[in-house]
């Protein structure tokens, strides 16, 4: 039975607000948003940071041991990012001229950043990492799973019976019919795959508006990232129509995410449902002269989902590189993978704006899934004429992170 009626007044109001706030979920009490969450701050008083906003992420000068950044007051920026990384993460964007691209790597215990490439290839150059004027396509699926699980008790192995829905959803597709439903797929062979309709009849049956807008908050939908550079807050309007309802839990439009966003995302699941701050200062310098260094804990800025619905996610993710949407891009023609030894789990996202002549493919994930070190989020946007898309670009940054660890038969791109 669908829970229509739900899908009005207060509800919508506590929807629209967790859209608008980072939401601290889980176990943790609200009445105790930060709870026993909040680490202290690190070893030194607060105020003896330096003010690290406003950086211009536009003006990294990449040395062969570090990358810096000129700060407003004439300090100097020294970041955290692996100069090696950093550096095979631009050649990848520059080889291929994509019209726009960006990849983020961000270390999952502690919430340093590795790599931050943005590339724009033509025209005024802007901070691609931090725009979320992309739609999230099927990396919202993300976020319907996790409500999936979380609010309608759904699991990995919930099976649900469809018919078409491959590339569009129309209102009869999302109608069980036992003698129309030619197939069947469990919740995580539907994420691997990117199954629109398995999503979106699933979110009809179990999940309102409110749902999927309180989770999308929690994920940080609805809010810029904290971070140092300034950056766009990613959209989500969840509409009560039940159609549209269905098209935005399967990642149709209603959406939009960076991909400073999308790597944050990946990082909370990678790290048992925990989102840290990304960090991407290791130290400032007033000419030779270190003034300051970055020795706080990492500090968490929430709990967005519950560990067991990390645990749910991450089993559903690996489907999508194992034997899912991202097999190809992962594995070579006689199906060997690029990465041995190194399980991934992810989500891709396709989208095209056709009046615009624009093709958006995502890749969102993390490795080793047994014990993740690294999570990645890479989009790149492309005309009907390409020659990379999201998912290498997040294969090769992943493989310059693993053959630099000297990680047996990785080689780099």
């Amino acid at each position: 039975m669908h829970r229509w009626s739900r899908w009005v007044g207060i509800g919508a109001a506590i929807g629209v607000i967790s859209a608008l706030v980072p939401v601290v979920r889980g176990s943790i009490d609200m009445r105790d948003p930060l709870g026993k969450l909040q680490r202290r701050i690190g070893s030194g008083p607060a105020e003896s940071a330096p003010e690290l906003s406003g950086l211009d992420m536009l003006r990294m000068d990449i040395r062969p041991r570090r990358v810096t950044l000129p700060m407003k007051n004439g300090h100097t920026a020294e970041l955290t990012l692996d100069a090696d990384v950093q550096r095979a993460a631009l050649v990848q964007l520059k080889k291929y001229r994509v019209p726009e691209g960006g990849v983020v790597l961000e270390e999952v215990k502690t919430g340093r950043l590795l790599a931050y490439a943005s590339y724009v290839n033509e025209g005024e150059k802007f901070d691609f990492n931090a725009r979320a004027e992309a739609p999230a396509a099927s990396v919202f699926k993300v976020v319907t799973g996790a409500a999936l699980v979380e609010k309608g008790g759904l699991n990995p192995g919930t099976e649900q019976c469809y018919r078409g829905g491959k590339s569009r959803l129309m209102p009869d597709e999302l109608e069980d019919d036992p003698r129309r439903d030619k197939w069947c797929a469990t919740l995580g062979i539907a994420m691997g795959r990117s199954l629109n309709v398995v999503f979106g009849r699933l979110a009809r049956k179990h999940l309102t508006p409110e749902d999927l807008t309180a989770m999308g908050g929690a994920f940080g939908f609805g809010s810029p990232v904290p971070f140092p550079a300034p950056n766009q807050a990613p959209a989500i309007e969840i509409p009560s129509d039940p159609l549209e309802f269905a098209r935005s839990a399967a990642g149709f439009w209603h959406t939009t995410l960076s991909p400073l966003l999308a790597v944050t995302m990946a990082q909370t699941v990678a790290n048992g449902g925990v989102t840290l701050e990304p960090r991407i200062v290791n130290a400032v310098y007033q000419g030779t002269e270190k003034v300051w260094e970055e020795r706080r804990d990492p500090l968490v800025l929430r709990r967005a989902i519950k560990p067991e619905t990390a645990r749910a996610l991450t089993t559903m993710m690996v489907e999508t590189v194992a034997n899912g949407s991202a097999y190809k891009s992962f594995h070579d023609t006689s199906g060997r993978s690029f990465l041995p030894g190194v399980e991934v789990a992810g989500k891709t996202g396709t989208l095209a704006k056709n009046k615009e002549n624009r093709l958006y493919t995502w890749f969102v994930g993390f490795a080793p899934v047994e014990k993740p070190e690294v999570a990645v989020a890479a989009l790149v946007v492309n005309t009907p004429t390409w020659h990379i898309k999201g998912p290498e670009l997040a294969r090769d940054v992943l493989r310059s992170y693993f053959a630099k660890k000297g990680m047996k038969g990785i080689v780099a791109p």
